[in-house]
């Protein structure tokens, strides 16, 4: 009989490969982040998902409770269950197997958050080149803790979406891997771990320099026709700040496995596009909450600290100024459910994107999430926000929401004030703190409609909340 192979040509057999690996290849294969040591979220149906022979049964069987699942796969042989996980704890392996088995072991069950963004997020704990974490050795020198698991995307940049990332290791917390791992990232789940009591899993899935629309799919991104899409079939190279290129090979492979919540730290290369960036961000949420399946989980987020984006070249707009940007961030809180926004006003650095101090970034994200997620109480945990703006004669009084205890400039004089009237012009303004309210007035603006608040590119925040949460820069006119 003759062989049917040597019928089809070499690179459509090459292909076939490619495209239909479940058909030519035997036994259960999973997407990268399901390994030995990972973490799952407790009290769940924790997803599984992967590949085996088309046509058979995968039985799945959790060392926890001996409980046995079976499923079918499909025509190329995928599938997918869930898991009910018990309270944390573990270690443990599951056993999974079309008749040949696959184990994964030493896992454990606890809270698990999805870490993404930009540089501020990748940045890891031994620093950038040249651009240092304070206090990272210290803290290092204390990382070991087998509670603590840790897990990096490698980046990848997809024109097509991937059914899996690239291959990448689940680590548990040691100053050797620490220090290759999301600063950010890293201090907040320490906090959460040693509150919590229970394992902690931080999966980072970052890539510096990366715009909002590299992070979603073509889908999400039609409602935003001015952001140019890579043809599927195009030839022209592609980098992370090509929309959708994240999305393809560093999102899309993990939407799905189970997690507690996300925190975010990116925009710095959305600044130039504010008002863009305003419903950009909701619908990249909204995106990857549809992506996961489990409704509006604890989104977190890091507003971008002030910067000299002014040293940058390009072509210079009144809307290069990032308070544009925060401002942006700041009015996605309100269309965003189930959020929260780390402010940073206190900690931007003039001549350095990159903020050394990550541990306070990673400190408000816990202590936010503790609040928010997990009820912990008695602290403060958010920033106060402008609410509202009443006139009065020639002063404007502005009030806000999250300072139960008042507001305070630590015995400064606010200097970071401007108002304006009809004529839009801002000028320096006098601004007193009154009962939690600040008031604003000039003598050069007799009749006020409007009111800033350090809305520069570069500054150094002056008003706090009495715990010490800097407000953000703010502007109550939409100029």
């Amino acid at each position: 009989m003759r062989s049917f192979f040597p019928r089809i040509p070499l690179m459509c057999f090459f292909l076939l490969c490619c495209l239909a690996p479940g058909l030519l290849r035997a036994g259960i294969r999973m997407p990268a982040i399901f390994g030995d040591n990972m973490v799952l979220q407790q009290r769940t149906q924790a997803a599984l998902w992967g590949w085996a022979r088309p046509g058979s049964t995968v039985r799945v069987t959790t060392s926890w409770n001996r409980q046995k699942y079976t499923v079918s796969t499909g025509a190329q042989g995928q599938w997918k269950l869930g898991i009910t996980t018990p309270a944390a704890g573990g270690p443990f392996e599951i056993e999974i197997s079309d008749g040949e088995p696959l184990i994964i072991r030493n896992i454990l069950i606890g809270e698990v958050w999805f870490c993404s963004g930009q540089s501020n997020m990748e940045m890891p704990m031994k620093g950038f080149r040249d651009q240092p974490v304070s206090g990272s050795n210290d803290a290092l020198f204390a990382a070991a803790n087998p509670q603590l698991r840790l897990y990096t995307v490698p980046r990848a940049v997809e024109r097509l979406v991937k059914d899996t990332s690239k291959a990448s290791p689940w680590k548990e917390a040691t100053p050797a891997n620490a220090g290759n791992f999301s600063a950010t990232a890293y201090f907040f789940g320490k906090l959460l771990q040693e509150h919590l009591h229970v394992p902690v899993a931080l999966i980072n899935d970052s890539y510096g320099g990366s715009p909002a629309e590299a992070f979603m799919s073509a889908e999400s991104l039609q409602a935003f026709p001015e952001i140019s899409l890579p043809a599927a079939t195009g030839t022209e190279k592609l980098s992370n700040k090509s929309a959708t290129t994240l999305y393809n090979g560093m999102i899309h492979p993990l939407a799905g496995y189970t997690i507690k919540g996300c925190i975010w730290y990116q925009g710095e290369s959305n600044q130039d596009r504010p008002d863009q960036y305003e419903k950009l961000f909701p619908a990249m949420v909204a995106l990857w909450r549809r992506e996961w399946g489990q409704g509006d989980f604890p989104f977190y987020f890091a507003q971008i600290a002030p910067f000299n984006y002014g040293s940058y070249p390009g072509n210079k707009t009144e809307k290069m100024n990032s308070a544009y940007l925060r401002d942006a961030q700041r009015k996605a809180l309100h269309r965003i459910p189930a959020s929260g926004m780390v402010v940073l006003m206190d900690k931007g650095e003039e001549n350095s994107i990159h903020p050394a101090d990550k541990s306070v970034v990673g400190k408000r994200f816990a202590y936010l999430a503790l609040a928010d997620t997990y009820r912990f109480s008695g602290y403060a945990f958010q920033s106060p926000d402008m609410d509202s703006l009443a006139v009065s004669g020639n002063i404007a009084t502005v009030r806000f929401r999250y300072a139960p205890n008042g507001l305070t400039a630590f015995g400064q004089t606010l200097q970071q004030f401007e108002i304006a009237g009809a004529d839009k012009h801002f000028y320096p303004a006098q601004a007193v703190i009154r009962n939690g309210t600040v008031q604003v007035s000039s003598s050069l603006v007799p009749n006020p409609v409007a009111v800033r608040y350090a809305f520069k590119d570069f500054i150094k925040g002056e008003l706090f909340s009495t715990e010490g949460y800097p407000v953000s820069s703010f502007r109550t006119d939409d100029w």
